[in-house]
């Protein structure tokens, strides 16, 4: 304000806005941050130097346990930005204010998703896929953006044929897969569609069955393949699914985070699709007697074929229906992110060394891992 009885002086504020904004502004988004993957992947981006938006429902309130979760794996805490948002909202239930902190942001990675057995088609499209969609349009307002970096799963993503040819994976609709797996074959597809509309940069990952850490076998949950070794842990299994050829491929999550955190960083992989897993991973019938073996247990002797089983109940099955449809003999053409992983330097550790921690984790947890008893396994000295 001027001095009194002078001529008002007006200042323009707004470039003095944009400069601090521009100094402030986080330089990557993630939305799925609180779930495994994300877990991992926003302490490996600040260790970067990166300062990292997180969008979830209650922010606020989950931001100091989040922050000492970041701080135990070696990340810089301090770099973090809490935004309220919410993959059901109309974009994505940020505010104005909220999508202007964003505008500097170069890197959006899209991990959210609802994931769940028995979960209706209703909801599945309204989170995953229309959720989503969202996330592509609000990528296509940030003036920086570098690159929208997509996580899908590696049953959506192609596969070899009988002859090694790649092929697209198969067509999946909500009346024949179960309401997860289609809803998110349906949101890479609306995801790319999008994208391509609106002129952003993409980058699709996709990983097989995520476990824990390579190096303490820390993990957030136990969904899928831990809920089958559960069962052989439990002496509950009573015979083998699938035939000897039967593959579940997984990955270790913290090498996930760091080809994840790479793959933005490099002009060369805008626009392509990678399929990340440890292709040495051991078909499921030797999994199931590795864990048997771990757990003094007598492996099942039979194995049934999947469609056998299908039409069991659920309480005689000991599993989800739908956990059957990630029962099969595919194989996945990995060699082009593995050969981009060695190029930034992440390197597979061996399979069986991730399995032994992971399944003694598990055990020691008792099936029931915790972001607390996580984070104890996982901290790093400071």
């Amino acid at each position: 304000m001027g001095r009194v009885g002078s001529t008002p002086e007006y200042v323009d504020w707004s470039r003095y806005i944009e400069v601090i904004m521009n100094a402030t502004s986080p330089d990557a988004l993630v939305i799925g941050s609180t779930g495994l993957i994300g877990r991992w992947l926003v302490p490996e981006l600040t260790r970067r130097g990166q300062r990292v938006a997180l969008l979830s429902r209650n922010a606020r309130a989950r931001a100091q346990e989040y922050r000492d979760w970041v701080a135990g794996l070696g990340g810089a805490p301090e770099q973090l930005v809490f935004l309220e948002g919410d993959l059901d909202a109309p974009r994505l239930g940020l505010s104005a204010e909220d999508e202007a902190v964003l505008q500097g942001a170069r890197d959006v990675f899209h991990l959210g998703a609802r994931f769940a057995w028995n979960l209706s088609a209703d909801a599945a499209r309204r989170t995953n896929v229309e959720g989503t969609r969202a996330v592509v349009e609000l990528a296509s307002r940030l003036p920086a953006l570098r690159r929208l970096v997509l996580v899908g799963g590696y049953r959506i993503g192609p596969r070899l044929d009988a002859s090694g040819e790649v092929v697209p994976a198969p067509t999946l609709g909500f009346t024949g897969s179960g309401a997860y797996e289609a809803s998110k074959a349906l949101a890479h597809r609306v995801a790319l569609e999008t994208a391509a509309q609106l002129g952003v940069p993409v980058t699709t990952v996709h990983p097989s069955s995520v476990i824990g850490d390579s190096r303490t076998g820390a993990t957030v949950q136990s969904l899928g393949l831990g809920d089958t070794l559960q069962r052989v842990h439990a002496g509950t299994m009573p015979v083998l699914l699938g035939t000897p050829e039967t593959f579940v491929p997984v990955v270790a999550v913290d090498t996930l985070a760091r080809f994840l955190a790479g793959v933005a960083e490099l002009p060369e992989t805008q626009g392509q699709e990678y399929t990340l897993l440890d292709p040495s991973t051991p078909p499921l019938h030797q999994l199931v007697r590795w864990a048997a073996e771990r757990s003094g247990r007598r492996a099942p002797r039979f194995a049934l074929p999947v469609s056998w089983v299908r039409w069991l109940p659920e309480r005689l099955l000991g599993a989800a229906t739908e956990s059957l449809d990630f029962l099969d003999t595919a194989r996945y053409p990995v060699e082009p992110a593995l050969a981009l992983a060695r190029r930034m330097g992440v390197e597979l550790p061996p399979v069986a060394t991730v399995l032994d921690r992971w399944f003694d984790f598990l055990r020691a947890t008792d099936f029931a891992p915790d972001v607390s008893r996580a984070r104890t396994a996982s901290v790093r000295p400071a």
